[in-house]
């Protein structure tokens, strides 16, 4: 009888020291997060080169080698809070030799994303070659796969999840819970908790937060961007498609890359 209420005692004692300890665990609701995303050229150089071009390809390849890192790297920054998200890139935050051999869509990519977390709806400011273009649409719906496999990230404790968009890209994503906003960089969202990390493993792109600051975002700051041709998703496809269609295999990179 006495091991019995010894056992109850010690159960009741846990439950409520962990009923204390979630309480008092802090949310993150509104701020700012800064990232930074690196490419790696030299892959995505690589990927460039078939039996067709090696023959200039390889030694400009090897020249750009000699001068340059093997990544480029670009700064940018998440604004939130419950309601909204703002994520763009600082001006002139990419590091790295503009060598033409370097130019590539997916890399050189400054999308401007405003996100509205109630409505589930989005409005992207997009640069593709010459033109800009303003996609307004639905939040993109990513049918993720939450692990048990975690990692820390500015700070904090973040759970991995892969997923697959557009038929054939893989992504990962580390998202921390405790803090509370269903958003991400780029166009990259749906999980319980804010994206502090993200890869594209086969496209060679990564996006890591190096520092979150809690703060009150003053509403104007939040504003989604206003210049650019309207179009959805839908259209804007339809319109690269009809650019590149008679690029062959050389048209999937660009694609994907201004499908993000």
């Amino acid at each position: 009888m006495k091991t019995t209420l010894k056992l109850t005692f010690i159960c009741a004692i846990i439950f409520i020291a962990d009923n204390c300890l979630a309480q008092n665990v802090h949310f993150v609701k509104n701020g700012i997060i800064e990232f930074e995303k690196r490419s790696n050229i030299y892959a995505l150089i690589k990927k460039r080169i078939n039996k067709n071009n090696e023959s200039y390809m390889n030694q400009a390849f090897d020249n750009y080698k000699k001068n340059n890192p093997q990544f480029k790297a670009a700064k940018s920054t998440l604004k939130f809070n419950t309601d909204k998200g703002l994520y763009r890139f600082e001006e002139e935050s990419t590091s790295g030799n503009n060598n033409w051999i370097a130019n590539n869509p997916i890399a050189d990519l400054k999308n401007i994303v405003g996100t509205d977390f109630k409505t589930e709806s989005s409005t992207t400011q997009k640069s593709v070659y010459e033109a800009t273009y303003l996609v307004k649409d639905s939040v993109r719906k990513i049918n993720w796969k939450i692990t048990d496999e975690t990692r820390e990230i500015a700070g904090y404790e973040c759970r991995r999840a892969n997923a697959i968009i557009m038929d054939s890209v893989y992504v990962v994503a580390y998202y921390a819970n405790q803090i509370a906003v269903s958003g991400g960089p780029e166009s990259f969202a749906g999980l319980p908790g804010m994206i502090l990390g993200l890869a594209l493993p086969h496209e060679n792109i990564t996006w890591f937060a190096t520092k979150v600051t809690e703060v009150t975002v003053p509403e104007k700051e939040l504003l989604p961007p206003t210049k650019g041709k309207p179009v959805d998703n839908a259209g804007l496809k339809k319109v690269l498609m009809a650019a590149m269609k008679d690029w062959g295999e050389w048209a999937q990179p660009d694609l994907k890359a201004f499908s993000l």
